[in-house]
């Protein structure tokens, strides 16, 4: 299988070694490993594009959704957090985060629920975002039925498409009506820029910088009308050393990567100036050798995210090479030169290229030290 690299950037090595486990009889499969040491190292890579200050970042938990990677980060000073649902901030409580921010739409009954959350830890900060202004009617009025104040950001629409109000009078408005309603707070801007892909980094940062001056220009404005802003949550992993670069100007900049910890084999092939390891592998089996030259491993939809394209599910650190024939629910079946060195039940080692589903599917972590595995880590908000 021939890899797509970014054309300019040499796409750093992986070494098997560091992954392999030395006894693998007891292990089932199919599982995630994770690597402590080295989700250590990326989060103080994280710690340094922010030049030491752990308040400028304020990491999303969407992707690990483990109580001890937050404990990890909270014994290295990053207290505040974010996340997409109320289990993932429920979950966050429970490690014992003070600053929470639900950035994904809150409606329906998840209105009420995020307000009881609210009322019933008052020592916690709790945000939350809008982008329109019936999201908003429902959340004041979930929030003045469990007689407590939320914090409320306006998402911004970074250029995804997906969720945000554009920059412009409309948002300004909708930012004026939370200083208005009864029960809710004003509490910034959130521009989310997970669209930008673009893996050289000249070009990437002359698309943040864009970002930047039209974000400055409308935040501008916005203080024109008297209305304060007290933080701005920017970016993702591809995205935020380079909003960092704005921190020292701008003191309430907050950058939310969260990817990083982990790391996958996307972002390790599109942003390998971003330096992130992978620190998160695919454990899975050879099940069958149904004919000459193919494997089949125990890595179906239900074991590891089927987002990514067909043939870039995985990148496999045992193989030479290989050919990507079929996934079903149970199996990932692959063609590949090496097959004559595997039998049924040997080994194979696959980083995803989209971890985050990957951790969702799983209901723990093996967590692998020096070859050993040390520890179980549940994937406790992987439920809704």
């Amino acid at each position: 299988m021939s890899e797509s690299d970014a054309g300019f950037q040499t796409i750093p090595a992986v070494d098997l070694a560091i992954y392999r486990l030395d006894e693998t009889k007891d292990v089932f499969t199919p599982a995630v490993a994770v690597y402590p040491d080295l989700v250590a190292r990326n989060i103080d890579r994280a710690l340094a594009f922010a030049k030491g200050h752990p308040e400028r970042l304020r990491p999303h938990v969407k992707t690990h959704k483990t109580i001890q990677i937050v404990q990890m980060e909270l014994e290295r000073g990053i207290i505040r957090h974010k996340c997409a649902t109320l289990a993932e901030a429920e979950m966050l409580i429970r490690a014992g985060v003070k600053d929470i921010l639900v950035a994904y739409p809150v409606v329906g009954p998840n209105a009420n629920r995020i307000a009881t959350i609210a009322q019933t830890f008052p020592d916690v900060r709790f945000s939350a975002l809008v982008d329109h202004p019936t999201s908003l009617i429902h959340l004041n009025a979930a929030c003045r039925k469990a007689n407590t104040k939320l914090d409320v950001m306006v998402d911004l629409d970074g250029g995804m498409g997906r969720t945000g109000i554009a920059m412009g009078p409309a948002a300004i408005e909708l930012y004026r009506s939370i200083h208005e309603a009864s029960h809710l707070k004003v509490d910034g801007f959130q521009l989310y820029d997970g669209n930008v892909e673009e893996p050289d980094p000249i070009k990437r940062q002359e698309i943040v910088d864009d970002h930047r001056e039209r974000f400055i220009s409308f935040i501008r404005d916005v203080e024109k009308t008297g209305l304060v802003v007290p933080r701005i949550v920017v970016a993702g992993t591809g995205t935020f050393p380079l909003w960092l670069k704005w921190a020292d100007e701008e003191p309430r900049l907050e950058a939310s990567p969260g990817t990083f910890v982990f790391s996958d084999w996307n972002y390790h092939c599109r942003f390998p100036d971003v330096e992130m390891v992978p620190a998160a592998v695919a454990l899975t089996r050879v099940v069958s050798k149904p004919r000459p030259g193919r494997l089949t491993c125990d890595l179906g939809h239900k074991a590891v995210a089927a987002d990514p394209l067909a043939a870039k599910r995985v990148h496999f650190l045992n193989l030479s090479s290989w050919e990507f024939v079929r996934q079903s629910e149970e199996h990932l079946v692959v063609d590949t030169p090496d097959a004559d060195l595997f039998e049924p039940g040997d080994m194979l080692y696959a980083i995803p290229y989209h971890i985050c589903p990957t951790c969702a599917l799983h209901r723990e972590l093996l967590v692998v030290r020096d070859g050993r595995v040390i520890d179980r880590w549940g994937v406790v908000s992987r439920d809704r």
